[in-house]
């Protein structure tokens, strides 16, 4: 469904769709640039107030009928911001509103403008609780997808690093970022996540990463390892990109998915990375022997306690 070039059609679309009359942080405002109706639409508490203030300052001062001959010149010209694009699809109008974007519609316009000054309740990118060394960045991720992918950018400067951005879940509409660098990475491994993230069709995904491991790999009782390695550490996640693994960010979530996983990944820690590779890999290997004879060891142990009789006489 298109929108129309008649500012209040939309008005009346918008409000409806978004039940403006009942939710309270859904904010439209109207103004007047260069003679023209306008109409903005926005989540309170999304936006930049400071640059959206400044935006509109500009917009009054527009008096050149030239510049406001179409959707394109506007944005062009008109809009003192680097994030603008255009956008016709109600569906997708409606996503990006929810999504924290601004909406500006303008009378005799066949698009909407979208400026993208949204900004997220965050916390700060503190070190980790569970990944902590002793060596290293003292940075982590958070809940804002986006500062995540800056904190991975900002170690892999390389133009081959792709980070494809996805949607999944038809209610919640959640981002998920696809981090790979593709003269690295399993081609076909690449190709079959990104058809299972396009093609699954859930509502919601209720538990973040969870979620959207049992729509990649569902779980399968008889293997009981686990297929991701999760880390909430950039400078891990970014190590992994650079061995050729795939890392899998979701919205909302502080932790990197990683896969293929092995179990030498498993026993690998944060520590190991900032080790000579003779170090790091006795460590791994001590780990995994260590939990491989408490696997087999305690159980015996505790079947020749309960049954005396069975130890041999030599022991």
């Amino acid at each position: 469904m298109a929108i129309s070039k008649n500012v209040d059609a939309n008005i009346a679309v918008f409000q409806k769709r978004l039940d403006c009359e009942h939710n309270f942080d859904i904010v439209y405002r109207t103004l007047i640039i260069g003679g023209k109706q306008a109409c903005m639409f926005f989540i309170d508490g999304f936006i930049k107030d400071d640059i959206v203030t400044k935006i509109m300052e500009h917009f009054y001062l527009l008096d050149d009928p030239k510049l406001l001959a179409s959707a394109h010149t506007f944005s062009h010209h008109c809009i003192p911001y680097c994030e603008v694009g255009l956008n016709d699809d109600v569906e997708s109008l409606l996503t990006n509103i929810l999504s924290g974007m601004l909406i500006l519609f303008v009378e005799g316009f066949d698009k909407a403008v979208e400026i993208d000054a949204r900004t997220y309740p965050q916390r700060s990118t503190s070190e980790p609780d569970k990944d902590k060394t002793f060596r290293g960045s003292r940075d982590g991720f958070v809940e804002t997808l986006v500062l995540n992918t800056a904190l991975i950018r900002r170690r892999i400067r390389y133009p081959g690093l792709c980070v494809e951005h996805m949607q999944l879940g038809e209610l919640s509409k959640t981002d998920i970022a696809l981090c790979y660098i593709g003269s690295r990475c399993d081609q076909q491994l690449l190709n079959t996540i990104r058809d299972k993230i396009q093609t699954s069709h859930i509502q919601a995904l209720t538990m973040n990463q969870e979620t959207l491991a049992e729509v990649l790999l569902p779980h399968k009782w008889y293997n009981p390892f686990p297929k991701f390695k999760y880390t909430e550490r950039p400078d891990t996640a970014a190590a992994q990109l650079l061995e050729g693994d795939i890392v899998l960010l979701v919205d909302n979530s502080p932790q990197a998915m990683i896969l293929p996983v092995t179990l030498f990944d498993i026993v690998e820690e944060a520590n190991d990375y900032y080790f000579p590779p003779l170090t790091g890999t006795y460590l791994r290997l001590t780990r995994l022997f260590t939990a491989l004879f408490t696997l087999l060891f305690t159980p015996l142990w505790l079947y020749f306690l309960s049954n005396p009789q069975l130890i041999p006489p030599w022991l």
